[in-house]
């Protein structure tokens, strides 16, 4: 059964990736008129990601949903909100402490800012971020306050300060947003919010359960910028912002011991989350869970399909951002340059496990409400857009602040007119397209440009793609279900 099942995912996974192979092709071929010279490489990286995935969605299934869940309700009938909290507050945060993602940028800012930006501070003040925004969601399902007030006040702040924060640190704070929430931290959290809306009477999973990903993403946007005004101002300016040096490691480990020390990596990722569920199973609840091995089964599944994801990464993905880019700007047209945007952007996201996992989990929130299927492909529609906008950016050379601040102002008065039921669930798949898919590529994507375009920076003009693709699939969905409620109302007057 596990290997019938497996062998479904992992031809489910090869179709969400051939859009990637079609664009990479269709450029290479038509527009470049080369073949890459890791084509092999980047080839087998792209089967291993898709085995990658396949193996991490089952480990879902048997571990993170059913736990994640089951914590929920077994809290909601227990009625104590103190715990819920709690439990809510120490979830968000070890799920995000530990993230190699997060991890990377943190140690990538302190090293560009000479030191004026803490690596070990960012990532606390990331981590108590998304804690205490996961714990407020929780309260927020139990007492029933509508999200949209939430998120209309939240990214008024996220304007108000981007406004005000000095650009070292604007794209650097939406992308730290971004990066929390990775294909581990997606499915929990939105799981946890799902089951306690459906176990707490009077909650819709689907306007109730959504939403957690959401202000996840967004305090952290708000938290960073606040850090980096007070380093900037204390620093009066700080020193001069170089562009990304990499400098060696010292002698590299041999192949196996680095297999060995990423599969380590994928452990120590895990590991947080997974205290915190004992934790809260064993010595608060005082309960067993309801089938150990099949879980321990499960989330070894996770971090093994999460290792694959990794390596598959590193030889496909990785290097198809960077070498386009550079190859593209080579070609000195940059309508080709928008085009690849568009098109990558469209075509990682469909590939997106983490948005394959939540679209599942609407679609039976929903009741029929839902397609999981358009959904997917306004999510795709939303990032091919907003990178496109972001690579302008950096082509041209403008602020990144009028951007985010004219962009998160649309989303604000689309929330206004969107029907409640989608509002939640637009904000969470804003923030489920930075996930472990998108982000190489377009932070690569992003790099490449800002270092082989004169006159750009990359912490300046580098980061930032990533709020874009969280944007725009905010109003992609929105609208679309605006107008759809629009022809529904017009179709019930004229019956």
């Amino acid at each position: 059964m596990f290997l019938k099942d497996f062998y479904h995912a992992f031809l489910h996974a090869l179709r969400n990736l051939l859009p990637i192979v079609l664009v990479v092709v269709v450029f290479q071929a038509l527009v470049l008129r080369q073949v890459p010279e890791n084509l092999l490489s980047i080839s087998i990286g792209l089967l291993i990601v898709a085995a990658g995935v396949a193996l991490f969605l089952q480990g879902l299934e048997l571990s993170i949903f059913p736990v994640g869940k089951s914590l929920s309700n077994q809290f909601a009938k227990r009625g104590s909100i103190p715990i819920l909290l709690s439990f809510g507050f120490f979830l968000g945060f070890s799920a995000v402490v530990a993230e190699p993602a997060l991890i990377a940028v943190a140690e990538q800012a302190q090293q560009i800012s000479q030191g004026l930006i803490d690596a070990l501070t960012l990532r606390l003040i990331v981590a108590c971020s998304v804690g205490l925004v996961v714990a407020l969601g929780v309260l927020r399902t139990i007492l029933g306050w509508p999200l949209h007030w939430f998120m209309i006040i939240g990214y008024s702040l996220v304007v108000a300060v981007t406004y005000f924060a000095p650009p070292e640190i604007v794209g650097l704070a939406y992308d730290s947003g971004g990066v929390t929430t990775n294909i581990v931290t997606v499915p929990l959290i939105a799981a946890m919010g799902i089951g306690l809306a459906a176990s707490i009477r009077g909650r819709n999973p689907l306007i109730d359960g959504f939403g957690l990903v959401a202000l996840a993403v967004m305090v952290p946007m708000i938290s960073v910028q606040v850090y980096g005004i007070i380093v900037y101002s204390d620093a009066g300016g700080g020193p001069a912002v170089g562009n990304l040096v990499y400098e060696g490691a010292g002698d590299a480990p041999s192949e196996p011991m680095k297999m060995l020390l990423d599969l380590l990596t994928m452990l120590r990722d895990v590991l947080p989350i997974l205290i915190t569920v004992l934790f809260f199973q064993y010595l608060v609840l005082r309960r067993q869970l309801t089938n150990p091995r099949l879980v321990s089964f499960g989330f070894a599944l996770v971090i093994l399909g999460l290792y694959a994801f990794v390596v598959g990464l590193k030889m496909g993905l990785f290097p198809i951002g960077t070498s386009m880019a550079e190859q593209l700007i080579a070609h000195n047209n940059y309508t080709f340059v928008y085009l690849f945007a568009f098109a990558i952007g469209f075509a990682t996201t469909m590939a997106e496990p983490a948005l394959l996992a939540i679209g599942q989990q609407a679609e039976q929130a929903a009741s029929g409400k839902v397609n999981g299927n358009v959904i997917r492909l306004l999510v795709a529609a939303g990032v091919a857009i907003g990178i496109t906008l972001g690579v302008h950016r950096i082509i041209v050379g403008d602020s990144i602040h009028y951007y985010i601040m004219g962009g998160y102002a649309l989303v604000i008065f689309l929330t206004l007119f969107a029907p409640r039921y989608i509002v939640a669930l637009a904000y969470d798949l804003g923030g489920v397209t930075t996930s472990e898919v998108t982000v190489p590529l377009v932070t690569a994507l992003g790099i490449g440009l800002a270092t082989n375009i004169e006159g750009r920076n990359v912490l300046i003009d580098g980061f930032g793609l990533i709020a874009f693709a969280s944007i725009f699939p905010i109003v992609t969905v929105m609208t679309y279900a605006i107008l759809m409620d629009f022809v529904t109302k017009l179709r019930e007057r004229q019956v």
